[in-house]
């Protein structure tokens, strides 16, 4: 039986939903719940971005998590200093969650027209940055922001920057559909070309993920069509929770992986926690829980 690896996002994908805030008491309480329902990561949020954030990963310290890992969420160093100039970075190690999982840009427009940096320069705070963490004793995963629109326009550029992070040292390189306009079909194909341009590679216990957002009603079918693609990660919220959209629901997207396609993803037991998890996120949202739900 093939594994899936979960990782949730609600403590920040999540927080980015109309109308949707949780205290620092409400996210612990959350990620309590998700690690007692057998996901494998936590995202806990940015401490880069809010002091709340790293008073969250100061109190997490104190839970004694069965089964998850917790996960500090940032981007790559700044184009303008070394990583150890840089505050993100430094927020991320001295937050003490075991895994960080960093961002850089895929898309060529995004590095040169938005952020005005060259080509080089982008591949460049990829690979040190993750490099910094891993000399930091955390285990880095790579999310590959914005990768399908990216790969799309400029698909020899979208795959280096896959190779930075591989040569950074990552072993987990995670596709996101950041804008959730690609479809199945696409998700598919990129994700294969992703994979297959790694296979020959010889690079040990290399893994491929997928973060999907909704804007076309596409998140858990994308998500579902990267698994069947080869990707063995799947990044999503509780109730699909996120910004515009939403975000990959894994209320939907959990028995999915267990109960159509045999993967090793979660327990029987923690198979019959999601409702109640569903129902408790919604609670501590204060938003009303959507009864037609398919599970």
């Amino acid at each position: 039986m093939k594994k899936a690896l979960l990782y949730d996002t609600t403590l920040r994908d999540g927080m980015q939903g109309e109308n949707i805030f949780f205290s620092t008491e409400d996210k612990l309480k959350i990620a309590v719940r998700l690690d007692e329902a057998g996901i494998h990561y936590i995202e806990g949020g940015w401490p880069g971005s809010n002091p709340g954030a790293q008073v969250f990963f100061e109190k997490a310290k104190e839970v004694d998590f069965k089964q998850a890992k917790l996960a500090a969420f940032g981007a790559t160093r700044r184009q303008d200093r070394s990583c150890e100039e840089d505050v993100n970075l430094a927020a991320l190690i001295n937050s003490g969650a075991p895994v960080v999982t960093i961002f850089g840009k895929s898309w060529d427009l995004h590095v040169e027209a938005i952020m005005n940096n060259t080509l080089a320069e982008n591949l460049l705070m990829i690979q040190e940055s993750i490099a910094y963490l891993l000399h930091h004793d955390r285990e880095v995963l790579y999310d590959a922001e914005h990768f399908f629109d990216g790969y799309k326009a400029n698909a020899s550029y979208a795959l280096k920057t896959l190779e930075a992070a591989v040569g950074g040292g990552t072993r987990c390189l995670v596709l996101c559909d950041t804008n959730g306009g690609s479809t199945p079909c696409e998700i598919e194909d990129i994700t294969k070309a992703a994979i297959a341009h790694f296979k020959d590679r010889q690079i040990e216990d290399l893994i491929f993920g997928i973060h999907t957002h909704n804007d076309c009603s596409m998140a858990v079918a994308n998500s579902i069509q990267a698994v069947h693609s080869g990707a063995t990660m799947v990044q999503g919220t509780i109730n699909g929770y996120g910004e515009r959209c939403g975000n990959a629901d894994l209320t939907s997207i959990i028995p999915i992986l267990s109960l159509k396609m045999n993967r090793d993803c979660i327990s029987k037991e923690n198979l019959g926690k999601l409702l109640n998890l569903s129902r408790f996120v919604s609670e501590t949202a204060n938003v009303p829980p959507v009864n037609s739900r398919p599970f």
